[in-house]
């Protein structure tokens, strides 16, 4: 009947409508975080509305006649952080251990049994000593025990950090809009077994390629949270106690000394050698053509200092000669 009444009627806007209702549905999917955030914790959609836009079922009344006090109860007890909230665990450890190639194998051998593994891991020498980073994952379950077995294996534990995330919040919101997108999803293929144009199912089909790669996206971020809610991540810094005596000792090299000591001198010698050279290339040149001038000049005033300087004065005749 309804195959019908696209063909017959006005499919042209049947179809199209019933897309657009379907294109909000999944914008307000997207948008429904905020609205999950005041529901409780498990299954908040049927808190709101069922499936095909059916209002939720009401609370079923108790045996005694009593409303459903014991449902929301229970609702204010799964909303409630407990035993299974989702909790990001992360530790950093710096162990200072005997040795660093014994201590790997049996933390390797530790956390191993209690069921988790490496993550990544590096080596490397720091003045001719070994250290190591690895970086383990391990179970939540087994967490406490994982940190002990690793503060066993050192002599001295240098640092220690730990921090504890709780992601319940984001988990409740993401399988919410995962949900709401399904649902999106199952009402676009309904559509699209009824559309009959090729501009409809075209269309349709455009919408059911954009919500289902929405929903992996989702998916993927549900899980990757899962994954770090599931197995906590410790980083630990290994590394070999050093004596004081022992590495002045080792990091003292004569033949070294002698070679810092000569390339010294010889930087001293040809910064002199360097020094001379300019000295006489362009210093000394220039001081004798000064000297020159110099000795011009004083020549010149000497010369006309002797032409401007006064005769002796004239000799006056005697008295006794005038008469």
């Amino acid at each position: 009947m309804f195959r019908r009444s696209l063909q017959v009627g006005h499919p042209h806007r049947t179809v199209p409508t019933l897309i657009l209702v379907l294109s909000a549905a999944a914008l307000l999917a997207a948008c429904s975080g905020s609205v999950m955030k005041l529901s409780a914790v498990g299954d908040p959609i049927d808190d709101v509305a069922q499936p095909g836009g059916q209002p939720a079922q009401p609370v079923p009344m108790s045996g005694n006649g009593e409303s459903g006090t014991s449902g929301l109860s229970a609702a204010r007890d799964a909303a409630a952080p407990h035993d299974d909230a989702l909790i990001v665990r992360t530790a950093q450890l710096g162990l200072q251990v005997a040795d660093v190639d014994a201590a790997l194998t049996k933390a390797q051998q530790a956390i191993g049994g209690l069921g988790g593994y490496i993550g990544a891991s590096t080596r490397s020498l720091d003045n001719d000593h070994p250290v190591a980073t690895v970086t383990y994952r391990v179970p939540v379950e087994r967490w406490d025990e994982a940190l002990t077995a690793l503060r066993g294996l050192a002599t001295k534990v240098l640092s220690e950090q730990t921090d504890a995330m709780e992601v319940t919040a984001q988990a409740v919101d993401l399988d919410a809009r995962i949900k709401n997108l399904r649902a999106t999803e199952t009402a676009l293929q309904g559509v699209l077994e009824k559309a009959v144009k090729i501009p409809d199912i075209l269309e349709v089909q455009a919408q059911l390629s954009q919500t289902r790669e929405q929903i992996e996206q989702l998916v993927a971020m549900r899980a990757e949270l899962g994954d770090r809610a599931a197995l906590g991540t410790v980083q630990v810094a290994y590394g070999i106690e050093v004596v004081a005596v022992t590495q002045a000792t080792q990091s003292w090299d004569p033949a070294a000394q002698v070679d810092q000591a000569t390339a010294t001198l010889v930087d001293i010698l040809q910064t002199v050698a360097s020094l001379g050279i300019w000295f006489a290339i362009v210093l000394l040149p220039l001081l004798v053509a000064v000297g020159i001038v110099v000795l011009i000049v004083a020549v010149i005033a000497r010369r006309r200092g002797a032409l401007r300087r006064p005769g002796p004065p004239a000799a006056f005749p005697a008295a006794g000669a005038e008469g």
